[in-house]
């Protein structure tokens, strides 16, 4: 991977002068799974400042979770004669036929935080299922090893599916935690909040609590305090609110955190030196996590 990533390097900056008039008149589509989350607002204003730095135009649609209204909009984009598309699918198998039309365009197609069905000439995403393992290990450490836990789940797609993956692979280490529930508070507040009221009442017993997203966190985090019992909270993508609330101290005791802004950079990267003609670019690219506790919360931000 890292002589690949290397010659890709060399290859782009070869290429750059060149092609920065071409550049200029690119057209980048990005259809996202949703736009009312800070998670996806960071990387659309990262997605634009690199735009906006080669001169290219962005056009950003918002799926509002309907497949349906993605292909739609990506048919749109397809219209309008995009060079590269960047697609963060709301249902991984449910875009392929997007992903097919775009192709039959010599469209490059990037997926980005989760992988799409279909030719896709790139993916780069979250290592999710180590979030999901670190972040159950810092909630079974936060509880002291034993007691009972639950999951709230999200939306069924892939980043999601591999979060609790690893969250039961780290709670598997630890032979007095049990897992007693997994419910899915749809990485929404307002319902994670009845959900995890519910999920509180009916266990009297419960110490932790891992959700898959911030979102959800904070919607958990609010049925704790309310019951004002000592049940440890934590989640996966280190959202302002989320990383303030650990930092104050409290159930909420740890976030994995992702980067959404290095994803599409890094993603679009990709698709350019695609486009300028690179051999060697890597068909997936894994992005690091990492934690953030009380201990580092004061420092980070995406």
């Amino acid at each position: 991977m890292k002589k690949a990533l290397i010659a890709l390097a060399l290859t782009t900056l070869a290429a750059a002068p060149a092609m920065a008039q071409e550049v200029s008149k690119l057209k980048i589509g990005m259809s996202f799974q949703e736009m009312n989350n800070p998670y996806f607002v960071s990387m659309k204003k990262a997605l634009d400042e690199a735009a906006k730095s080669l001169g290219a135009k962005v056009i950003a649609t918002d799926a509002a979770h309907n497949v349906a209204k993605q292909i739609a909009d990506i048919e749109d984009m397809l219209q309008q004669n995009i060079d590269i598309l960047l697609i963060n699918p709301t249902d991984s198998a449910g875009v392929e036929a997007a992903v097919k039309a775009a192709k039959a365009r010599n469209v490059i197609v990037v997926a980005v935080d989760a992988n799409a069905s279909g030719p896709v000439d790139m993916f780069v995403g979250s290592k999710n299922k180590d979030a999901g393992y670190q972040s159950c290990r810092a909630l079974a450490d936060a509880i002291g090893g034993k007691g009972e836990v639950a999951i709230l789940d999200g939306i069924p797609v892939v980043p999601i599916l591999q979060r609790v993956e690893g969250c039961k692979q780290a709670l598997a280490e630890y032979k007095d935690i049990k897992l007693v529930a997994t419910q899915n508070g749809r990485q929404d507040r307002s319902v994670a909040l009845g959900v995890v009221e519910n999920m509180i009442q009916s266990r009297p017993n419960l110490k932790g609590i891992f959700s898959v997203n911030d979102g959800g966190a904070m919607g958990a985090l609010a049925a704790i305090q309310g019951s004002g019992k000592d049940i440890k909270l934590t989640s996966v993508d280190g959202a302002p609110e989320a990383v303030k609330a650990i930092a104050d101290g409290g159930p909420f005791v740890e976030t994995t955190a992702q980067f959404p802004r290095d994803q599409v950079r890094v993603g679009l990267a990709m698709a350019l030196a695609k486009k300028w003609g690179a051999r060697v670019v890597p068909k997936e690219v894994p992005i690091d996590v990492m934690p953030v506790t009380k201990k580092n919360a004061a420092g980070f931000s995406w």
